[in-house]
């Protein structure tokens, strides 16, 4: 019998999670546990050949991102980033994890000359392959980077990229915060086993949290805010992602935190099964984010929903005339219960703050900065 898709990704992947538990003394922290899952070379979820990105389960994709939803997202996302080179005076345009590479079609289309280059950061070889045929036709302006460079210039932007981002889960009992790690099951039953250790590790926030509550820490995504920062030597970025301000994310009635995972258009809450074959993601806190660009030397330029941001960019001109199809989609990146409330967007700038003159696109009506 040939051996199935998810065979092969479990024989290369469970014996270097087992290695890494067994290189740290028997139990590994949730973070560096997703971070094996998603991106351990050629079996991580990331790195290996299924198909992620797609409209429906039946074409043996997970999950459906705002750009393949819609070309209007990408189209409004680029009058942002437009006024942003000009604001910048820069025409170099950088994507982290563009998935499908749809994203960058839709902007580079939509900025036709006033982007010379177009530099996408990719771990996954398997994604960069896909991102190159869907690119093709713009492949004299197009360039893969595994790694930041030690200085940039130009407008960042991050679809759906925060949240894939390792984190630490923390555990209340009602005395005492315990962080969340991975050790090996017995060899009868699951392959991986929840196993938590009292830490010194906190919330941001000193809330009433009840016993049992589960929480995540965004370290490595804060970092990446970081360092980001201080390599942008002018410029403005754009995250786009699901999540909440603090207030919002470590609120008492969240007991369950947010780490949810995503296979065939189903979601469910058990990244220790089916690890390689599923995404694991967690919502973004959005004021650590704020925080940690700001350290860094960034500035705010505004924080709102999806809805919000969009309409800013005046997708609701693009619709007029569009047939129904086109609207229904349009309606699921706008709409309060789909992505429109859940996804926010964080625009950041360095260097050319004042050249938005106080009116940066997107963020014009309905800005939630204050809520950070």
């Amino acid at each position: 019998m040939q051996p199935t898709p998810s065979d092969s990704v479990s024989a290369t992947l469970n014996p270097l999670i087992r290695a890494a538990i067994e290189r740290h003394g028997g139990w590994l922290p949730f973070d560096r546990f997703m971070a094996l899952a998603l991106y351990a070379p050629g079996a991580g979820y990331y790195a290996n050949h299924s198909r992620k990105f797609g409209a429906l389960p039946g074409s043996g994709s997970d999950f459906i991102t705002a750009p393949e939803l819609s070309p209007l997202f990408g189209r409004a996302l680029a009058r942002a980033v437009a006024q942003a080179l000009l604001a910048s005076a820069t025409r170099q345009v950088w994507e982290f994890g563009a998935g499908s590479g749809e994203l960058a079609a839709q902007l580079l289309d939509a900025l036709g000359d006033a982007v010379d280059s177009y530099t996408i950061v990719e771990l996954s070889a398997t994604l960069r392959a896909r991102q190159q045929a869907r690119l093709s036709r713009h492949i004299d302006r197009v360039r893969w980077v595994d790694a930041l460079p030690p200085t940039m210039l130009g407008v960042v932007v991050g679809n759906e990229l925060l949240d894939a981002m390792p984190v630490q889960l923390l555990r209340f009992d009602g005395d005492v915060w315990f962080e969340r790690g991975v050790t090996l099951g017995d060899g009868s039953g699951p392959a991986w086993c929840w196993s938590d250790r009292p830490t010194t590790l906190r919330p941001p926030l000193d809330a009433r949290f009840q016993p049992g509550t589960v929480v995540e820490l965004h370290a490595q995504a804060t970092a990446f805010v970081t360092t980001l920062a201080e390599r942008l030597q002018r410029g403005a970025v754009y995250l786009i992602d699901y999540g909440f301000p603090q207030a919002e994310y470590y609120h008492p009635q969240r007991v369950g935190g947010t780490l949810m995972c995503h296979r065939a258009h189903r979601a469910d809450t058990d990244p220790l099964t089916d690890v390689g074959e599923k995404d694991i993601t967690a919502h973004v806190d959005f004021t650590a984010v704020a925080l940690a660009a700001q350290d860094a030397g960034l500035d705010v330029l505004g924080y709102t929903s999806q809805a919000h941001f969009l309409m800013n960019c005046a997708i609701l001109d693009d619709l007029r005339g569009a047939d129904l199809r086109t609207i229904a989609n349009a309606q699921k990146l706008l709409n309060e219960h789909e992505m429109g409330e859940l996804f926010k967007v964080i625009g950041l700038a360095k260097g050319c703050e004042a050249a938005f003159g106080g009116s940066p696109l997107g963020f014009g009506r309905g800005d939630r900065t204050h809520t950070l």
